[in-house]
């Protein structure tokens, strides 16, 4: 039916199905219908052809795209269409492009990080773990699919919900925090246009740990390695050096220079990508010492390709009765050596913190590994540690510093 101008109030008047043209813009029309309710539905369309096909096009939904929007929105194609293009072609085509999917781009993103682990800035257990929570169908498998643009706050915030009940809140923090750090990184690649983690559920904040082990707590723990297997060598190393519990389980035995009796962890193995070169003391080597090597293994400890990894089926007998983690150790030690005098510089260098005179432009300019001061303050500190153990006299002091 041809319609001599289509007006807004017309529009609104013709609730019978069918398709009314506009007299004045030739091509251009309403299609009115009703839909599997019995509701009158109405859109814009426009018709045309291109050769010998005779093509439909719809502009929109005439509840939100007003006739005057509507008339210019045709006019335009009209234009295009006289210059040889055909806009339903071109949308079918544009259909016919495989969107990016969130897994795609999750892997694409993955890829990104086993590049950096190749070059030395990622570390593997930091790659493993993104790989778990990115691409693991019980993590975000249900979203995998969905055209990564199209994934919403809704939809990561109902996800996080179902891996927070089904796991925990610490879970579910660590997922989140994967998933951001993908799409922030996905957004600067121009893979994405929008962060849908924002705003989601954070993991609950955690009480801050400040759990410092005394002397006799920090004895009791070194007499209770004494049947735990390599388990207690580590602890005792831990002790010792205030390492990560990571970077001594994961030592090899190409880490040791025996004959400068230092321990060089590879920044691949730290927590700030940092090398560290510490001092080996002679209750260090003592127990190194006693370490048996696996054959055709660099690891000293744990299996033969991938070092100590049995954290939480290791307990101690100890019997101390506040609760204690092993983190609590390096945070002991660190506690422990400036209650001996020990300078709180040399103790950053002992843990590798890149923070007070090694961060900023301090850090750019003061290059020094301060080894002759580590040395001292782990001979110090292990001797302290002898004496708690044993109940003799400490037979080494602190140097002083002016």
């Amino acid at each position: 039916m041809t319609i001599a101008n289509l007006t807004p109030e017309i529009v609104a008047k013709l609730t019978e199905p069918g398709l009314y043209w506009d007299e004045t813009l030739k091509g251009f029309g309403l299609n009115v219908r009703r839909d599997a309710r019995g509701n009158i539905q109405r859109s814009f369309i426009i018709q045309y052809r291109v050769g010998k096909q005779q093509r439909k096009l719809k502009l929109g939904d005439a509840r939100k795209l007003g006739i005057k929007q509507a008339r210019r929105k045709a006019e335009e194609h009209f234009a295009r269409i006289t210059l040889g293009q055909d806009p339903q072609g071109e949308r079918k085509a544009e259909r016919a492009i495989p969107a990016l999917t969130l897994r795609a781009g999750l892997e694409k993103y993955v890829e990104m990080k086993e590049d950096e682990l190749r070059q030395g800035l990622y570390r593997p257990s930091s790659f493993r773990v993104t790989k778990l929570y990115l691409l693991g169908e019980r993590y975000f498998g249900p979203l995998h699919r969905l055209d990564i643009n199209a994934v919403t706050r809704q939809a990561v915030a109902a996800q996080l919900h179902e891996i927070r009940r089904a796991s925990s809140d610490g879970t579910a923090g660590r997922a989140r925090a994967q998933l951001a750090a993908a799409f922030t990184r996905l957004m600067q690649e121009g893979l994405c246009e929008q962060n849908p983690t924002i705003g989601t559920k954070t993991q609950q904040e955690r009480p801050q740990r400040d759990r410092v082990l005394d002397n006799s707590e920090l004895a009791a723990v070194w007499r209770a390695c004494e049947d735990a297997g390599e388990f207690g060598v580590i602890i005792r190393l831990l002790v010792l050096s205030g390492c990560r519990r990571s970077e001594i389980g994961s030592m090899c035995w190409s880490w040791l220079n025996l004959e400068q009796n230092t321990l060089t962890i590879p920044g691949t193995h730290t927590k700030n990508h940092r090398e560290l070169q510490l001092p080996l003391t002679g209750m260090m080597r003592s127990i190194i010492a006693s370490v048996p090597r696996m054959v055709g293994s660099d690891y000293l400890f744990g299996a033969r390709q991938q070092g100590f990894k049995g954290w939480q089926k290791h307990r101690l007998a100890d019997g101390i009765s506040k609760p204690w983690r092993i983190h609590d150790i390096r945070r002991s030690v660190a506690t422990g050596m400036a209650d001996l005098g020990i300078l709180p510089h040399v103790i950053e260098n002992v843990l590798n913190h890149a923070s007070g005179h090694k961060s900023g432009i301090a850090g750019i300019y003061n290059r020094s590994t301060g080894a002759r001061e580590m040395r001292n303050a782990l001979a110090v500190w292990s001797d302290h540690v002898r004496s708690i153990v044993t109940g003799d006299a400490r037979k080494v002091v602190a140097l002083a510093s002016y």
